[in-house]
């Protein structure tokens, strides 16, 4: 249950019912400070001003006419007009009760919406690498969340599997099957094979004219040259899925629709660009200038759609890819998880998209950008020679590094078991560390603050939930007779506001594509259940048993509360750690 949205409809009818025109909302938000109630409304003050009235005069008003009978212990008046509303700690116990043993903790489903999230998106014929981890976890975790609220979520990557490059690839591949080398050979490590014709491209100008050839020849749909393109994204699209498993992130070959996919309407792009009079010759191209985003001098901003020669541009596919969203996938809602550095390329192809009826009005489009994983010199992330970060070697180093940590510590688990957990916790930590950050701002990786156990990082996280496992181990109980709560102490009842703030962080989430957000939640249910389990004993003897049962009724919650929050975040959780 959303306590947030029930008092806000409680309160805005109130607000009607004491005259005050219903475009003033009543504006509810948990309490920040003890003693000012479980929520705050302020309502009354916006109100008030327009009204040219008293707000306080104006809050007992909607407190005479507010029915929060059983609800709350008591309303009261703070300050200029604030409503407190100090809720019942039996209305509570009641709601939280409800949640127990439901796979969606008692949350009610969002109104469907049809939503496409373009995230990951590597560019094909190279190893993933660090600067692909941020789109692939951020957008995975919006993806899971709201394919949890119940929306139809599609995704999208949009890899980079066409183009100039391309060309240079199948010219340098060519070149070795003519000396007889086998293929899966010559590209068992991409990143190599691309600087070697990279090097043989700048130096060789015959070699560059036969590139050029031949992506001509790709384009048109040369059968030999396709071919061998084809073996190109068999062999990246294997790597990236490969990633994607050890990642947790729930992309499939089934969602892979690159750059290629559009390939066939991009000259129908241009020309229905141009039967509008929106794209025009300029120097041997064809552009767009739009007016919506010019300069501070007034000059238009200019967006190229096809160059002098023929070839298209990212925005020519990026827009293609649209009408594709909306006229096939019917999408209500289009995010992009791109970094922060394609701002202008995305604002540019939103405007156009609605300027051209490329898309339906009412459609959202969103660009969530985000920083730079940064290293500990304030520098992009690099290796100690200063080349690119592979994410494959990221990954295998902090599952190395949470096995050694695992191993120093006392514990009863297998060696399989240690496998496991050390997978779970390195590439968990990796992960957390980076959705725990607010998505627009760069950070600094530090492999030992993500793998520490204590603060706000997964292993932290992690510990909690196997915490409460023993304790139901301990306790030889069946969590399937759990269903009455009895909240008593301040901390059961703080614990428990917390718990029933977990739908409406999941919407803030969901609007606002921060799972940061999400990451604040639970390290702040975790830290109220350490608390909780310090102050009210559970399997002590003098605990009678009508408060054992509630205090685990309390302690599953919240397990089931950090396990589903976590797996949100493409997070594993154990029963034992």
């Amino acid at each position: 249950m959303n306590i947030r949205d029930f008092l806000s409809q409680k309160i805005s009818s109130a607000m009607q019912a004491a005259g005050i025109p219903a475009e003033y909302s009543a504006n509810v938000a948990p309490a920040k400070k003890v003693g000012f109630g479980d929520y705050q409304a302020n309502g009354a003050m916006a109100a008030a001003k327009a009204m040219k009235s008293n707000p306080r005069a104006i809050a007992q008003t909607i407190i005479d006419q507010l029915d929060l009978d059983r609800i709350a212990d008591k309303i009261e008046i703070a300050g200029p007009g604030f409503i407190n509303i100090h809720l019942s700690d039996e209305w509570l116990s009641q709601v939280l009760g409800n949640t127990i043993n439901t796979q969606q903790l008692g949350m009610e489903k969002a109104i469907e919406q049809t939503i496409v999230v373009d995230y990951s998106s590597p560019n094909l014929a190279k190893e993933m690498h660090v600067g692909h981890l941020r789109s692939s976890i951020i957008g995975d975790a919006l993806v899971r969340t709201l394919e949890f609220q119940g929306h139809n979520v599609i995704r999208q990557n949009h890899v980079g599997d066409w183009g100039t490059q391309f060309g240079m690839l199948i010219a340098e591949l060519e070149e070795h099957i003519e000396k007889s080398e086998s293929e899966d050979f010559v590209l068992q490590d991409l990143e190599v094979f691309y600087q070697r014709s990279k090097q043989h491209f700048d130096a060789d100008e015959d070699f560059a004219n036969r590139a050029r050839d031949y992506v001509v020849k790709l384009q048109s749909g040369d059968e030999k040259i396709l071919a061998l393109w084809q073996k190109f994204r068999h062999v990246s699209l294997q790597h990236s899925e490969d990633i994607y498993q050890q990642l947790n992130v729930t992309l499939s070959a089934q969602d892979v629709r690159g750059e290629s996919a559009y390939n066939a309407d991009l000259p129908k792009v241009v020309s229905d660009l141009k039967q509008q009079n929106l794209a025009v010759e300029s120097q041997g191209a064809t552009v767009v200038f739009l007016d919506e985003l010019a300069d501070k001098e007034g000059n238009p901003s200019p967006v190229i759609i096809q160059k002098h020669g023929g070839g298209y541009l990212y925005a020519t596919s990026d827009l293609a890819a649209l009408r594709y969203r909306a006229n096939e996938l019917k999408a209500d809602r289009v995010l992009y998880f791109i970094d922060a550095r394609q701002s202008l390329h995305m604002k540019q192809v939103f405007t156009l998209a609605k300027k051209a009826n490329f898309v339906p009005a009412a459609m959202s489009l969103e660009h969530h950008p985000f920083g730079t994983m940064m290293g500990e010199d304030g520098t992009p992330f690099k290796t100690r020679s200063g080349g690119t970060v592979k994410l494959a070697d990221l990954l295998v180093e902090a599952v190395e590094r949470a096995a050694a940590l695992i191993a120093e510590k006392d514990n009863d688990l297998t060696e399989s078991e240690q496998t496991e957990i050390a997978r779970k916790v390195g590439i968990g930590a990796v992960k957390y560390a980076d959705l725990s950050k607010t998505r627009t701002n760069d950070y600094i990786f530090n492999w030992n603050s993500m793998l520490s156990f204590e603060g706000n990082t997964a292993p932290y996280l992690q510990y909690a939930y196997t915490r409460i496992r023993s304790i139901f181990r301990k306790a030889n109980i069946d969590v399937a007779d759990l269903s009455h709560i009895i909240i008593q102490a301040p901390e059961e009842k703080a614990l428990a506001l917390k718990l029933l703030q977990f739908e409406e962080t999941l919407q803030q989430v969901a609007r606002e594509a921060m799972p940061h957000t999400l990451c604040n939640y639970l390290y702040d249910v975790a830290s109220a259940f350490m608390r909780f389990y310090e102050a009210c004993p559970i399997l002590k003897d003098d605990v009678d048993p009508s408060t054992r049962l509630s205090r685990l009724g309390i302690a599953e919650i919240t397990a089931q509360t950090l396990h589903i929050g976590l797996d949100l975040l493409g997070i594993e959780t154990m029963e034992k750690m």
